[in-house]
């Protein structure tokens, strides 16, 4: 017997980390790189007083153009690639999206040399790319992941943003000091993802049931408590129900207020230790890899906690939970702001519980999302994509309209107040709506609804042979027998 007998799941489960990380990684290296490309005099342009600087050393309003580039692809990308995934499964949209990424990542010290226009291009692909990731998730949880097994999988799969974040500042640091330079970083990248999403073409299938990989055992845990709907992977999406239900609605906004405080922390934490706390660049990306790295045994841990606890309903624990992810956190941000200037590693160790913190997020708004959608549940994670696009624009539009200064503390304060604030009332509004149970559009009605209209059929026959019968048998005793040969 192999190592992966009764366990193909976490097989297709690593492959798909390994591919989501990927592309967050290649989108996310340009956030690190904005430090190094300013001190790249290998091209200079003209300042207009006779002085030059670096070709790459961008304004903030461009490099605010350069994020909002991805989350325009992303934008663009999430409902068509969505229908794909619908309609043909993931294995070869993710595949294409993942093409995508790569070659774009490959492409972009070449745009950047060209000009800011090209490289806006190249990054409105790699968001193209990013736009299949939570999709991604929510069809890998949906076929492969086990009821039992669904806090654990989107912990993991989630996982993806805080490990890339981790390799790819540390690993963009050490070679921007380095004398391979900041384009090096691409180009390793890069080829890290064509391995990945060989992997994926060659391991991946959307249907377990006829994986020659997938024994007879593991097939009945993966399928265990699964509706028929669910087992056979329904495609008619209910999108008026989905974005009328009240649970799923505020699953998004929870969604929102985190990923943009994320989003926030991502893009801007390490221009806010350089500038704000003034570290250097090689400790500015160990650190920020630092205070992500705690997130990652917090979210395998809490995905644990959710599904293995049993002495808390599902409920308490999805509220327990998201208060952690976004009210807990929101509450902190309002806080990290105000930290002194000489008090620079308690902003390192708030930053870091910040992160450990959010990865709560899979036993709280996640979970809620999967457990009442159900089959449906890669179109919710899906729109969590979309929520996150959005607030691609709108973290840097806050920072874009409040910050002038890179260095101005209190500047940055008034931006991770506004972010701590909203996610408090996220979280108020969860405690009323969140719940465990499937909505009752993931359910078919119309064959319960047939099997009643026939069941009375039978009855009304069997009570005109009662009147006929000149004995007065009553044929209803014969009842259960019929339904059991209709199969009703």
């Amino acid at each position: 017997m192999g190592v992966t007998t009764n366990r193909y799941r976490f097989v297709v489960l690593a492959i798909g980390l390994m591919c989501l990380t990927s592309i967050c990684s290649n989108y996310i290296i340009i956030n690190f790189t904005f430090i190094c490309m300013r001190e790249d005099m290998s091209e200079t342009v003209e300042t207009g007083n006779g002085t030059f600087k670096s070709a790459y050393d961008y304004t903030q309003t461009e490099k605010s153009s350069i994020i909002w580039a991805v989350a325009i692809g992303t934008i663009i990308g999430t409902f068509p690639i969505n229908y794909f995934y619908i309609k043909y499964g993931a294995r070869y949209p993710f595949l294409i999206a993942g093409i995508t990424s790569t070659v774009s990542t490959f492409l972009i010290p070449a745009a950047a040399r060209l000009g800011l226009t090209a490289l806006l291009i190249v990054r409105f692909f790699q968001g193209l790319a990013y736009s299949a990731d939570f999709a991604a998730i929510g069809l890998v949880c949906v076929r492969w992941a086990p009821l039992s097994e669904t806090a654990i999988y989107i912990a993991f799969l989630t996982s993806f943003t805080p490990i890339s974040a981790i390799i790819t500042n540390a690993v963009t640091g050490l070679l921007c000091s380095s004398s391979f330079g900041w384009r090096s970083s691409y180009y390793l990248h890069g080829a890290f993802g064509a391995i990945s999403f060989l992997l994926w073409f060659f391991y991946y299938t959307d249907k377990p049931e006829i994986s020659s990989r997938v024994s007879k055992k593991e097939l009945r845990h993966i399928q265990k408590d699964k509706s028929a709907e669910h087992i056979e992977h329904k495609n008619d999406v209910p999108y008026k129900e989905l974005l009328t239900s009240p649970a799923i609605l505020c699953v998004w906004f929870n969604a929102f207020c985190e990923m943009s405080a994320m989003i926030l922390l991502s893009t801007y934490s390490p221009t806010y230790f350089r500038n704000v706390f003034g570290f250097k660049v090689e400790t500015t990306g160990l650190l920020v890899s630092l205070t992500t790295v705690a997130q990652l045994p917090c979210k395998l841990a809490a995905g644990l906690a959710s599904d293995r606890i049993k002495f808390l309903s599902e409920k308490v624990k999805m509220n327990i939970f998201n208060t952690l992810a976004v009210g807990v956190v929101g509450a902190m941000f309002c806080f990290v702001g105000f930290i002194p200037l000489d008090l620079k590693w308690v902003a390192v160790v708030v930053f870091s519980l910040i992160h450990t913190l959010s990865s709560c997020n899979c036993g709280g708004f996640y979970k809620c999302g999967t457990y009442v959608a159900r089959q449906h549940a890669h179109v919710v994670i899906a729109t969590i994509q979309f929520m996150k696009c959005v607030a691609l624009f709108t973290a840097p539009a806050l920072v874009s309209a409040v910050v002038d200064d890179d260095s101005n503390k209190m500047q940055w304060a008034v931006v991770f107040v506004c972010c701590g604030v909203v996610m408090i009332i996220a979280n108020l509004l969860s405690f009323p709506v969140f719940t465990d149970q499937p909505a009752p559009w993931t359910t078919s009605k119309s064959k319960s609804i047939e099997n009643k209209v026939e069941m009375n059929e039978v009855r009304n026959f069997l009570k005109k042979l009662t009147l006929l019968n000149a004995s007065g048998m009553n044929f209803d005793f014969h009842l259960p027998c019929i339904s059991h040969i209709y199969k009703l």
